[in-house]
């Protein structure tokens, strides 16, 4: 018998050390972070502490405000404007439907139907912001203005009478109604909602609605079945973008509404500048955020998607 043959003798090799970057590099994201923290502990978070000891405060603005903690201005406050509260809530609301409905086609069709006009569109999307908020909310006074040919269309095809009966004009007259308002909230903040459906409805590949017109679905179902499911991190985001703001708009109200119409930034601004008010204006304020951030985190735990764009 022959002898096996010899395996052949395995050299070990040093592994190569590993350089661990030093201090000076670790450091450097948390640099480059700083200025940004630095932008939200100035600008956001001391200013939120400020209203905050606002709002507990005591007294008169030729007294002196003094902290008491006097936390019955919170109850005070709410139950003296839950009527504005409630009205901020339905504009906001309502504006944020009809931005959804508006938007949302515009934005389906600049992403997949407008071809070499795409930028085109998208320039003029954005247009309204190269003017000034005031006077793009100014204008909507004389669109809407009694008499003139918008209400006058809408009379003649029996829209104002459907509108009167659900309380949203008076008659004829559309400006210092609820109708105006809403109508400023949506055209103002229509561009917040059709920039993030766009951008969401943009990044769909094109090949899904393929394989869906190959399996025999209809352009209906391909939409409900595809294309708006994907497109929910759009929709999320366009509609808190749209809400939030326009929960706590008091432009709108105040040029194109009336007293019956205030919301409740109309009486923030009032207790601040006006009545002079510091504690109610503060918790009112807080009051306003916290109801926001309630609807905001029940809202976004039922649309089922953290993929926000």
């Amino acid at each position: 018998m022959t002898a096996p043959a010899a395996l052949p003798e395995v050299v070990a090799t040093a592994e190569p050390p590993v350089h661990k970057p030093s201090l000076k590099k670790r450091l450097i994201p948390y640099w480059l972070l700083l200025p940004g923290i630095l932008w939200l502990v100035v600008f956001f978070v001391l200013p939120m502490i400020y209203q905050a000891s606002t709002s507990v405060q005591t007294g008169s603005l030729e007294e002196g405000f003094e902290v008491t903690w006097h936390f019955q201005t919170y109850w005070d406050a709410f139950t003296d404007y839950y009527p504005q509260f409630l009205r901020s809530l339905l504009y906001a609301g309502t504006a944020t439907v009809l931005c959804l409905l508006l938007g949302y086609p515009l934005a389906y069709l600049i992403a997949f139907k407008a071809g070499r006009w795409r930028n085109l569109l998208l320039v003029l999307v954005i247009a309204p912001f190269f003017t000034s908020f005031l006077i793009r909310t100014l204008a909507w006074k004389t669109i809407l203005a009694d008499g003139g040919p918008v209400v006058g269309v809408l009379n003649s095809v029996g829209f104002l009478d459907v509108t009167s009966w659900l309380g949203m004009t008076e008659g004829d007259r559309v400006l210092a109604t609820p109708l105006a308002v809403v109508c400023g909230l949506t055209y103002n903040f229509l561009p917040f909602m059709i920039l993030p459906l766009y951008t969401s409805l943009e990044r769909i590949d094109t090949r899904l609605h393929e394989a869906a017109g190959d399996l025999y679905a209809r352009p209906a179902t391909v939409f409900r079945k595809v294309t708006f499911p994907l497109s929910m991190p759009g929709v999320v985001s366009g509609t808190l973008l749209t809400f939030i703001p326009a929960s706590g708009d008091y432009v709108n109200a105040e040029l194109l509404g009336s007293t019956d119409t205030r919301m409740i930034g109309n009486v923030i601004q009032s207790q601040y500048l006006r009545i002079l008010d510091y504690p109610t204006a503060a918790a009112l304020s807080f009051i306003l955020m916290a109801i926001v951030l309630v609807m905001v985190t029940i809202y976004i735990r039922r649309a089922g998607t953290e993929d926000l764009v």
